[in-house]
């Protein structure tokens, strides 16, 4: 498979040798343009690399979620545009939270390992591609799949029901794995040559990193791609909060990336802060009706109280303060709780570690 990789893929072939009349063109001689689903990752970018060397225009579409492994300012969204710079292509993001979450929440073809949607996420994602390929009179979709990469979605079976339910059949290129796959339109129609798409399978990343080295590619993130839902302490705080609240909404799911979450009653939780990033985090979270407490003497975590703010809950949500903070050996500790505009005070003793640890949302506890 290697020598076969490095035959194929080896620099002279795809960078200098002579277009065939067809690849790359259509039948007016105008040339051919296709959407690129770029996570920012090494697959995609390498599947775009192929495709460009046969002389196809590439624009690239980006989908970001509050599920990406990579949210912060070096997203997978911020290397996307690297990449799409670096390649000299133009780019569109677009954040598909929304529909997505509904998706999580109920997935017709159900889920992974863990709480992750995969063949339902595909499919969501190419519909949109294909909108954007027919808004911008593209020829077919690219993407970086591998098959039997991933075991959910990259098999020929799940790629087939992507491809239909996503009105896609045959205009989707898979150029890392495409000579294991049957032709699509686009290789039937000499627009693409199909003799310079390559044959990996599997889960090994090997012949991925030496086409890196032909192609030049360096520093690329997210490699095997990342996304929350295939992690198994993410799930099941996932889980949890939609047995408790199927109707949650964007602000609840990015709420589960923060702090440690304690449940109180079926409606109310408590977020506590692990560090200064993450109290500054719920308070951009924080809504109208939550609360946020915080010690009135000393610097430590902040927490966040949602749902039914009774009294006993408050008290409840500033003795797990005074828990997590250097005060938990203290007898009685002055939390501070803001809601709604307004200050008080509460002086109450920390929640002792066993009745901390019976209410804490950990998987396996």
């Amino acid at each position: 498979m290697i020598d076969t990789l490095t035959s194929t893929v080896h620099m002279g072939t795809l960078q200098r040798a002579p277009l065939s009349p067809r690849p790359g063109q259509g039948e007016t001689g105008k040339k051919v343009k296709a959407v690129a689903l770029l996570s920012g990752g090494l697959d995609s970018t390498l599947a775009i690399n192929v495709v460009k060397a046969q002389g196809i225009d590439v624009v690239a579409l980006n989908f970001s979620t509050v599920f990406c492994l990579c949210n912060r300012s070096d997203s997978c969204k911020s290397e996307a545009k690297k990449v799409s710079e670096a390649l000299g292509i133009p780019i569109k993001v677009l954040n598909i939270t929304d529909s997505f979450l509904k998706i999580v929440k109920k997935p017709k073809h159900g889920y992974g390992k863990n709480m992750n949607p995969c063949i339902d996420c595909r499919i969501n994602m190419f519909r949109m591609a294909g909108e954007y390929m027919r808004e911008i009179e593209a020829s077919f979709i690219i993407t970086g799949e591998v098959l039997g990469q991933r075991p959910m979605s990259q098999r020929k079976i799940a790629m087939k029901t992507i491809e239909r339910e996503a009105g896609l059949e045959g205009l989707v290129l898979r150029p890392l794995c495409a000579k294991h796959l049957e032709p699509t339109i686009p290789e039937k129609e000499g627009l693409v040559d199909r003799e310079k798409l390559l044959s990996i399978k599997g889960r090994s990343r090997k012949e991925q990193m030496q086409l890196a080295d032909v192609f030049e590619v360096k520093d690329y993130p997210c490699s095997a791609g990342g996304c929350l839902l295939t992690d198994p302490g993410f799930a099941f705080r996932i889980k949890e909060l939609f047995n408790h609240d199927i109707n949650c909404d964007v602000k609840d799911v990015s709420l589960l990336k923060v702090g440690r979450h304690l449940r109180l009653d079926d409606v109310t939780k408590a977020v506590v802060g692990r560090n200064d990033a993450e109290n500054q985090r719920l308070e951009t979270l924080a809504r109208e009706d939550d609360a946020l407490l915080y010690l009135a003497d000393m610097t430590g975590p902040q927490c966040l109280a949602r749902g039914n703010l009774t009294d006993e809950n408050l008290q409840t949500a500033a003795r797990l303060t005074a828990h997590f903070s250097k005060a938990r050996e203290m007898p009685q500790v002055r939390v501070v709780v803001r809601r709604g505009g307004k200050e008080s005070i509460l002086e109450v003793p920390p929640a002792d570690q066993s009745w901390v640890k019976e209410r804490l949302i950990v998987r396996n506890k």
